[in-house]
């Protein structure tokens, strides 16, 4: 790529499938004007049983941060109807952060001068022992987005001992067509994250100023392709304060809502990334995206998809953590790192971002036991 391409067309070697589900999304978030939601308009959509998306829209409104104890009231009764009192927990690997994408706001982009690191097999097998000896079963396996350095083969390699492990095994990298997915899939991967960043396709075009992730249909269409490739999973988020957050998280709702429509079978879940400092630029913020804001996009996620997994992640700090769960939050990480490795030795590479919650896996499940919930290691049984 030259870069400045066209951020709305394909390009070779992209799959594009038939699909509306952008062009239904984009047109509801075009019309989405939150400054004219009333009190009454938000009143009215939670005495609702089941929440349409006019009722969607009325909680994420800056009118309904006057109603967020009602709210977490109403949400919380939806998570224990719906997951009882468990807590999934997990920890992500990264085992490359080679990266082709210039974006703006990530700590892996091309430009970004850090060190570059990539973990051999013989490696990330001793992670995975590592890992697996704390008694976690669900692991996420994370590479910067470069084909050239973290190809679907060695990705495939990494979900095969993965699978020896754990009995899920998530994979957060670089979208794939159909078939790629696939292949992963029989390797033993479960269930795919990939995150749009944001939905305005003015904004996504000046924070991705080159490489294929540019290229935003692309990516919008990730999560269909991994459901095509046989993927029991999928999950959706959006950098929350990389745009306007509201909008965005309205999409990101939408999204999911009329994929799982169309694929009823599939597992849905959602992330609530907010921007975070990174090697090179301590400055970079969250436009304002505060804790209280984080909780109503959060509970907005519950209330509208009641069946969704929702993850808190460690950018989020030890308190706001322990809060949510079993309120919102239905999955926690413990024990992470961001760099390439680190769980065995020193880190291959340096971290994506700085995390605000170094907690170990005991920790977390000493924390969740101390609120009356239950940690949950596995909830999937492979055959």
């Amino acid at each position: 790529m030259t870069g400045r391409e066209n951020h709305m067309a394909y390009l070779e070697g992209m799959e594009a499938i038939d699909s509306d589900l952008m062009e239904k999304v984009s047109a509801l978030v075009e019309t989405y004007d939150y400054q004219q939601v009333t009190g009454a308009d938000v009143q009215r959509a939670l005495r609702q049983e089941r929440l349409s998306i006019k009722d969607y829209a009325a909680i994420l409104s800056p009118a309904a941060t006057d109603y967020l104890e009602e709210m977490a009231a109403k949400a919380a009764a939806a998570t224990r109807r719906h997951f009882g009192n468990s807590i999934q927990m997990f920890t992500p690997l990264y085992i490359a952060n080679y990266c082709e994408n210039h974006c703006v706001y990530c700590g892996f982009n091309c430009h970004n001068r850090i060190n570059r690191g990539k973990l051999t097999l013989t490696e990330i097998e001793a992670e995975l022992k590592a890992i697996a000896a704390t008694g976690l079963k669900e692991i996420l396996l994370l590479t910067g987005e470069s084909r050239h350095q973290s190809g679907v083969n060695y990705i495939g390699e990494a979900v095969k001992c993965a699978a020896r492990y754990f009995s899920t095994v998530g994979i957060e990298i670089y979208p794939l067509n159909s078939d790629e997915y696939e292949y992963l899939h029989a390797c033993g991967t479960d269930f795919v994250c990939v995150y749009q960043e944001t939905y305005n396709t003015d904004k996504y075009e000046q924070v991705h100023l080159r490489g294929p992730k540019r290229i935003y249909p692309y990516r919008f269409h990730a999560q269909e392709r991994a459901l095509r490739g046989g993927m029991r999973g999928v999950a959706f988020g959006a950098l929350l304060g990389l745009g306007d957050f509201r909008k965005d998280a309205f999409a990101v709702g939408l999204h999911a809502y009329f994929l799982q429509q169309k694929y009823p079978h599939a597992e849905i879940s959602f992330s609530t990334p907010r921007l975070r400092p990174f090697i090179n630029n301590a400055e970079n913020n969250s436009n304002d995206v505060h804790e209280r804001q984080l909780l109503q996009v959060m509970l907005a996620y519950r209330l509208f998809m009641p069946f969704a997994g929702i993850t808190i992640s460690t950018r989020e700090r030890a308190g706001f953590r322990d809060h949510v769960i079993g309120m919102a939050a239905t999955k926690i990480s413990a024990g992470v790192s961001v760099g390439v490795g680190g769980h065995t030795a020193e880190e291959k590479g340096d971290e994506q971002f700085e995390i605000a919650d170094p907690r170990s896996v005991v920790e977390v499940h000493q924390m969740i036991l101390g609120r009356g919930l239950q940690p949950v290691y596995t909830d999937y049984v492979r055959v």
